[in-house]
């Protein structure tokens, strides 16, 4: 849907030149940048202005609690050293309502600050103040209970930031007419650089038209001068060389593929001959001719899946049904099934944190049986399978650990390449066979949920993978 909606925007520019584009990036970019720093100024300022007015009426808070606290009422020594800072009107009233201080009665009526009080303040506004507007008036003002002679007063500060405001106001209007200024200077600008721009442009098109699928050893020319042209050829011959890379990744592809498709056949062919020869007359080599067609259709078949789940995944087909899962069930139940289908190992559940998840539970559990399928070849009769996953912040760490043949060093780096298999006549010796592909599959499945997969590994001592996840709950 995106992608449709995306296209339709770009049909209107599909026909402008990239120099117009160019221009227009520079003008936007330049807007945007001005936009930003004038709102942020506009709220540094307006945020300094109430920050001045919370400071002032704090002092003033302060300063008329104290003399109160000392027995001070509100007599004519009560103001000699100036308790309220000027600027800053001290309003007492009792508790009938009744005015008993009043330091500028020129200031709108408390009913009048009430019934202008705005329920939504300015967010640079303090939470515990409040602010009101009385005709072209703006207040900020707090309130403060005190008791004095058993009675309960109440001292109402105010201080007005009109004049300040319409100084924000002029402000704004000047710093408009800089962004637009600025946007109109952008535009010229951009139009200059994009035409000598596009000059360069023109001749590595021209010389990337050259180049043909067929032959991909040409590439572009170098400009000397370290800037984006620079970049983008260095960028294209580095596509070219991956491009390349791809192609001969493919046709080893279809090499292994065709490899690994022929042995079975081969193998099922040779068991029908015999059949067709001595089955009939021979009990044995009837069920052994069976059993092994059976054995190697089974591999053809799981082979032919792993090949199709990653030709799926290579044209971005394969299917994601994600959704919020707890991890440490679904770790919990494909432990408990390992433990039902392994007789010859020790499988061991240890630490397990619980935890959400938000991924395809089909596809994480696809992921875990792989890492345990493999711990299960690679580790000889007696040994030990463990999963433990462990909460770290907004990860889980996940440990699947055998006690196997282990990986050495220099093939850790592969194993998660297709049709790679370690140490493969190794192998073959101890009765393990596989077709290389399950780590492929892994490491697509953890790309596609955000999963980092490291592993500790040498050989004869095991091998552990460590898969960091992240998690959806608090």
């Amino acid at each position: 849907m995106w992608a449709r909606i995306a296209a339709r925007m770009d049909r209107p520019f599909a026909r402008v030149r990239i120099s117009t584009k160019i221009t227009a990036v520079y003008a936007v970019i330049l807007f945007v940048v001005l936009f930003a720093t004038m709102s942020a100024l506009i709220f540094g300022i307006y945020y300094s202005f109430y920050h001045q007015a919370e400071v002032a009426m704090e002092i003033s808070e302060q300063q008329v609690t104290a003399k109160l606290d000392r027995g001070e009422w509100f007599s004519k020594g009560f103001w000699q050293d100036t308790p309220v800072v000027p600027g800053t009107v001290l309003r007492v009233m009792d508790i009938m309502g009744r005015n008993i201080v009043d330091t500028d009665a020129r200031y709108p009526s408390l009913e009048e600050v009430e019934a202008g009080k705005l329920v939504r303040k300015p967010f640079w506004a303090d939470p515990d103040m409040d602010v009101s507007v009385v005709g072209n008036t703006v207040l900020y003002h707090t309130t403060r209970d005190v008791l004095h002679g058993g009675s309960i007063y109440r001292l109402h500060f105010l201080r007005t930031i009109t004049a300040e405001q319409q100084f924000l106001f002029d402000l704004q209007r000047f710093l408009l007419f800089l962004i637009l200024t600025g946007f109109l200077i952008a535009l010229a600008a951009g139009a200059f650089v994009s035409q000598r721009v596009i000059g360069p442009v023109r001749d590595m098109i021209a010389t990337a038209k050259t180049i043909e699928a067929s032959d991909m050893s040409r590439r572009i020319d170098v400009p000397p001068t370290r800037d984006e042209l620079h970049e983008l050829a260095v960028t294209f011959n580095h596509m070219l060389d991956r491009l390349q890379a791809g192609f001969s990744q493919q046709q080893r592809f279809v090499s292994d593929a065709s490899h690994e498709l022929r042995t079975p056949v081969t193998v099922m062919l040779g068991y029908s001959d015999l059949l067709a020869r001595w089955g009939q007359r021979d009990e044995q080599v009837l069920h052994e001719g069976i059993d092994a067609i059976r054995s190697e259709a089974e591999n053809m078949q799981q082979l032919i899946e792993k090949l199709l789940f990653l030709a799926r995944a290579d044209q971005k087909r394969q299917v994601l049904h994600k959704e919020n899962i707890k991890l440490n069930e679904l770790v919990d139940d494909v432990m408990k099934k390992m433990k039902l289908v392994t007789t010859e190992h020790t499988v061991e559940l240890l630490q397990n944190d619980a935890a959400t998840i938000y991924a395809d539970p089909v596809l994480i559990r696809q992921l875990l049986r792989i890492f345990l399928e493999n711990s299960k070849k690679y580790t000889p009769p007696g040994g030990r399978i463990t999963a433990a996953s462990v909460r770290e912040g907004d990860r889980i760490i996940l440990t699947l650990a055998d006690t196997g043949i282990g990986i050495a060093p220099e093939e850790q780096a592969k194993v998660f390449e297709r049709f790679y298999r370690v140490d493969t006549s190794r192998t073959k010796a101890e009765g393990v066979s596989g077709t290389g592909l399950g780590l492929s599959i892994a490491t697509w499945i953890a790309e596609q949920h955000d999963i980092t997969i490291t592993m500790d590994s040498a050989l004869g001592e095991g091998t552990a993978m460590h898969l960091a996840i992240p998690v959806v709950d608090g």
